[in-house]
């Protein structure tokens, strides 16, 4: 297959796109032993239709269950018999199937995992009894209240649209859904060109480049288009009752996308709001007022739109306070600039947040495919870390102005709460 190679940041970061559109990047990191191997396919749960909602998710699980040459026996001891471990993860834009190993078991990995990608049987058995696991997993989340409110967010957030479904899917779909609905969907998206596999570690690019062309067998092509994310109404609340103690809460406004120039000052003001045990609203709503265990701040960065988000726990009579509390201290950042040193701290915070993170190879892999995916491209830790410097207290008030318009905000809640307990809110 032809290769088009680019190489930066000293040659720790190389890629080679295949002939048939396949990406593989790689990060080498000389001062560790292990690999975080990771094949990402550029499809979740936004590019299912209704009837299709949580097949993605669905898929995921079944990979694991048996290929032509392993059952899910083998396939769940085949690397953690050598030490290592394997995984997966489904999100609203990608799936993505990933090993941990020493290098020397890299040809190992490889074989994994491009078994299960590329030759898993789904056998109708098989589907019967996985379809069960995933039933469970969405029961349990569903009685997760931290968990469900959520899901209850996206759908008050988006309506109906495939980005504010659940990545789960709905009990009644996964029951119901066909083995050949399943292939077909497989057989659409799991395609060369929507394919990176990324690698971050003590890893021979070259080597990791031979392996892929061995093993992997993808049709020719790029996965579905996914519906555009758009909301039914530009101010959305839904509120959820139950019996239970406490009530969850999520509110939001819009955010910024993945290839926003405005992306790290958004990460700059949720760590000033809600980012840690210093933020603003842990101070407010936990520390000086004690009306939440649970207080943070959140974004949802999507391709084409994001999500600013909050999120705390409480009690119905500090209901009020708090929603009162955490709107206020938003509405505060439209209003007030940061002090210098305010902002200071804040990007010692998140500098040191990302750098920290980056000494795990998993982080690495993880930042590594997510930038290929959306943005085409590789961007050094250093080159993070300068553009977060240069963010001003300027940037954060513009941003915070743009933002943060009450006209648009979404609020979800659960718990035993009425319409009348929130009549003030909004």
């Amino acid at each position: 297959m032809a290769q088009r190679l680019s190489k930066s940041d000293s040659n720790l970061y190389r890629k080679t796109v295949l002939s048939n559109g396949l990406r593989v990047v790689t990060e080498k990191i000389p001062s560790v032993r292990s690999i975080t191997l990771g094949v990402w396919m550029d499809v979740g749960s936004r590019n299912e239709t209704k009837d299709e909602n949580g097949v993605s998710h669905l898929i995921e699980h079944m990979l694991f269950k048996g290929t032509k040459k392993r059952t899910s026996k083998q396939i769940a001891a085949s690397l953690e018999s050598i030490g290592g471990s394997i995984n997966a993860f489904t999100s609203k834009e990608q799936t993505c199937y990933l090993a941990r190993i020493l290098d020397e078991h890299l040809v190992e990995a490889v074989d994994v995992l491009a078994d299960i990608t590329c030759n898993a049987t789904l056998t109708p058995i098989n589907l019967k009894r996985e379809k069960k696991v995933v039933c469970e997993e969405i029961v349990e989340s569903f009685e997760t209240p931290s968990d469900r409110i959520h899901e209850i967010f996206a759908q008050t957030y988006w309506g109906d649209s495939s980005i504010g479904r659940p990545i789960l899917g709905e009990l009644d779909n996964i029951t119901a859904m066909p083995r050949a609905k399943i292939v077909k969907y497989i057989k659409n998206n799991y395609k060369s060109e929507s394919v990176v596999i990324a690698a971050s570690g003590s890893i021979s690019h070259n080597k990791l480049v031979k392996l892929v062309k061995e093993n992997f067998d993808f049709a020719n092509g790029k996965a579905s288009q996914f519906e555009q994310a758009t909301r039914e109404k530009e101010q959305s609340v839904q509120i959820t009752t139950n019996e239970n103690n406490q009530i969850h809460i999520c509110l939001g406004y819009p955010g910024v996308n993945y290839t926003s120039k405005d992306k790290l000052t958004a990460l700059a003001m949720h760590v000033s709001l809600g980012g840690g045990m210093s933020s603003t609203l842990f101070q407010k709503i936990r520390e000086e007022k004690g009306l939440a265990y649970t207080v943070f701040t959140y974004l949802d960065i999507y391709r084409d739109a994001g999500v600013f988000g909050a999120y705390l726990a409480t009690d119905k009579k500090n209901l009020q306070a708090a929603v009162d509390i955490s709107l206020k201290q938003i509405e505060n950042l439209k209003k007030k600039r940061l002090t210098e040193d305010a902002l200071d701290k804040v990007k010692a915070q998140l500098k040191g947040q990302l750098t920290l993170g980056m000494e795990s190879t998993s982080s690495r892999m993880n930042r590594l495919a997510r930038n290929e995916i959306m943005l085409g491209a590789y961007y050094p830790l250093k080159k993070t870390l300068k553009d977060i410097d240069k963010i001003t207290t300027s940037d954060i008030l513009a941003l915070s102005n743009s933002l943060f318009d009450r006209s648009k905000l979404a609020l979800a809640v659960l718990g035993p709460v009425g319409n009348d307990d929130l009549k003030n809110v909004i």
